[in-house]
């Protein structure tokens, strides 16, 4: 009987040990960008919603290891997709998952996805049906390229941290912090830091303005069962300045609140109200020289002000090139566990 399939779905799935080879390699691909790891392979990249370092990263990724990536974008160059079962299919969606995934594993040796949610029903969009519908049809590894977490940024997080601090993060005061945005954004980039920041054994707190704006119950599961093996711990703030003080990372993110969810015109009002949680050089101050990073794109002196994103303390163009490093090694280790190296 052949053994299940290795997926990088989330980084929850995968060991604490899986997860510092993963970055030790990235650190390796830093000091030497080219290689034969991916010779003769190919990875289709599915994007149903638009991407600047995810697809460049990717996709350079793959050639510098040897490897092809094709580009898809079903709806736009590519048929639509069909993702529910017992649909009569007489709208738009010209193909099934169930076909589309099984005909590309054919193809090609990955299939990396990338899917926002849509926007108005919480209760589906965390189903994550696009990227589970290729992790059951797939008969090759699938790659979470951000769907509801965005497991490839928190790795590329998490080596930005350890250029700066060093391998062992455990005990270094983590902020996530809430941020405004004039529009209501996807919670995934905020799911995947509270994830890695646990799971590597940080102390956390989660800012954010009210308790609408607490991030869903799954992820704060997984966090409270991350700092129980970790020896982290996780705090829920709602006070600026106690968060940040004597903290040693600073990240921010803007999300809608789950309670809200498809009502964005009445959470707007709400969201306006707390403008003020921008991280600036004042909140800045009261951290231990800490860190600030950013997963980008930023919209400046809304989420941060300029003063902070040209500090030195600013790592969040580190943490971007780090995307590039991180997905080589990732796409590395899944060929390795698929072909049995």
């Amino acid at each position: 009987m052949s053994s299940p399939i290795k997926h990088f779905l989330n980084t929850q799935d995968w060991s604490v040990a899986e997860l510092n080879a993963t970055l030790d390699e990235a650190e390796a691909f830093k000091r030497s960008k080219l290689g034969k790891q991916l010779e003769g392979r190919s990875i289709a990249l599915l994007f149903f919603n638009p991407s600047m370092r995810t697809r460049t990263s990717f996709e350079l990724g793959a050639w510098q290891l040897g490897g092809k990536a094709i580009v898809l974008q079903p709806g736009k160059d590519a048929w639509p997709v069909e993702f529910d079962f017992g649909t009569v299919m007489d709208g738009e969606a010209e193909e099934h998952i169930a076909e589309v995934a099984r005909v590309l594993s054919r193809y090609v040796d990955m299939i990396g996805v990338r899917a926002f949610p849509k926007f108005v029903d919480w209760s589906v969009d965390r189903q994550d049906k696009v990227l589970n519908g290729f992790a059951k049809y797939a008969t090759v590894p699938v790659i979470n390229m951000e769907t509801i977490t965005h497991p490839c940024q928190e790795l590329a997080h998490a080596m930005a941290l350890r250029e700066r601090f060093g391998k062992d993060l455990r005990g270094r005061k983590y902020v996530l912090t809430w941020t405004y945005h004039p529009k209501a954004l996807n919670t995934a980039v905020a799911n995947s830091a509270l994830t890695i920041a646990t799971r590597l054994g940080m102390d956390v707190t989660l800012l954010c303005p009210t308790p609408d704006y607490v991030l869903d119950e799954r992820y704060m599961d997984w966090a409270e069962q991350n700092v129980a093996e970790s020896g982290g711990a996780l705090t829920v703030s709602h006070d600026i300045e106690s968060a940040y003080k004597d903290a040693d990372v600073v990240y921010a993110k803007s999300w809608g609140a789950l309670p809200y969810f498809g009502n964005w015109a009445d959470e707007k009002p709400i969201r306006d109200q707390y403008k003020h949680f921008i991280v600036d050089s004042t909140k800045m101050a009261l951290t231990r020289n800490g860190v600030f990073s950013h997963c980008l794109p930023l919209r400046r002196n809304i989420k941060a002000t300029d003063e902070v994103m040209d500090s030195p303390a600013c790592i969040a163009i580190d943490e971007a090139e780090n995307r590039l490093h991180v997905q080589k090694a990732v796409m590395s280790a899944l060929m390795r566990a698929q072909h049995g190296l």
